[in-house]
């Protein structure tokens, strides 16, 4: 028992807790239609991306050029909802209905000061979310 009388979750609640927190921030930050400054993206993330980029180019942007975009425009968070999953969280440049082009996930950015809280919270579920 723990300190308020409550059995420990399991793994897998606190997971699927995690899921559900993630998909309300993203639909909370998808629906108020924000645009937020591009902090970057993580050096580990980059290398991966343009490797990517440059073997199946039919299937995304260049990175450089997407990075370009994003720099220029800002950054905006989309939400898309499957039948068969829980949800698709993308970021795209600000001025982009390209999701399927144009995206990064939230894991991929870095984390800056100033950014605001509900998107740190975003790339940290992401992350927690793929290595759970």
């Amino acid at each position: 028992m723990n300190q308020f009388n409550q059995p420990p979750q399991s793994q897998q609640e606190v997971r699927e807790k995690k899921k559900q927190e993630y998909i309300a921030l993203a639909r909370e930050l998808s629906e108020a239609r924000e645009g937020f400054p591009f902090p970057g993206i993580n050096p580990g993330s980059y290398s991966e991306l343009k490797a990517v980029a440059e073997e199946f180019p039919e299937y995304s942007s260049q990175t450089d050029e997407l990075v370009d975009r994003f720099m220029m425009q800002g950054m905006k968070v989309v939400l898309r909802i499957d039948p068969k999953e829980v949800g698709h969280v993308y970021v795209l440049p600000l001025n982009s209905e390209n999701a399927e082009m144009d995206n990064l996930f939230p894991r991929h950015l870095l984390i800056a000061a100033g950014m605001d809280e509900r998107l740190k919270r975003l790339i940290v579920l992401n992350k927690e979310l793929l290595n759970a």
